[in-house]
């Protein structure tokens, strides 16, 4: 695959939305096709999910399902075919969102994400984004942003303590796995922030 996919991870309230059209806009400028997308979602199918698992109870296990089985369509659906293209994927959340949210959040089991991340994305050949971009946001400051945001889904409206173990999980996955990520303090005016997105890509070799 001659593409290149990045994604954006974040708890709610971490400002992803912008920064990932500019970078779309950055790498338009530089002559490359990019495919914009999300997760859960980005396919027919993944939105009917992602609807489900926003706004339905359910326990975490069939949450964790959900996502993935969104993400085995999404994969084969677009991501694959967008990198074999050689296109730009900029996805708005991945795995890394699920061990976050299903595994921090939810306290789900975090061996069994990652055997379902390995059934569902390749076993050896694992599909992962040559860089995340994690923006980094105390969970009390995100927690005032949403509060004059739209109304929210059934993970918005959780407590400071849920988003507290999301990002606690944030981290744990980028410990993991530095070289992968790039990360953002997203504390910060929305221009220092784009400053610092735009920084990591290019350290990263992705854009001139």
């Amino acid at each position: 695959m001659n593409g290149t996919f990045i994604s954006f991870e974040g708890i709610d309230g971490a400002g992803k939305s912008t920064h990932i059209d500019a970078l779309a806009h950055a790498f338009k400028a530089q002559g490359r096709d990019v495919t914009l997308t999300r997760e859960p979602g980005g396919t027919p199918l993944a939105e009917r999910l992602r609807a489900l698992v926003l706004n339905e109870p359910m326990d975490a296990m069939t949450e964790a399902l959900l996502v993935f089985a969104a993400r085995r369509d999404h994969i084969v659906q677009v991501i694959r075919p967008a990198l074999e293209r050689g296109d730009v994927v900029l996805c708005d959340r991945f795995t890394d969102a699920t061990f976050a949210y299903q595994g921090g959040g939810r306290g789900f089991d975090w061996g069994v994400l990652t055997a379902l991340e390995h059934w569902v994305q390749g076993g050896d050949s694992l599909l992962q984004p040559h860089l995340t971009i994690w923006f980094d946001l105390p969970a009390s400051v995100a927690a005032v942003r949403l509060a004059s945001a739209r109304v929210p889904d059934k993970f918005e409206a959780q407590p400071a303590v849920f988003f507290d173990k999301v990002a606690a999980a944030y981290a744990r996955r980028y410990a993991a796995d530095v070289e992968r990520f790039v990360r953002v303090d997203a504390n910060q005016t929305p221009d220092a922030v784009w400053a610092e997105v735009l920084a990591g890509v290019r350290q990263k070799g992705l854009l001139p």
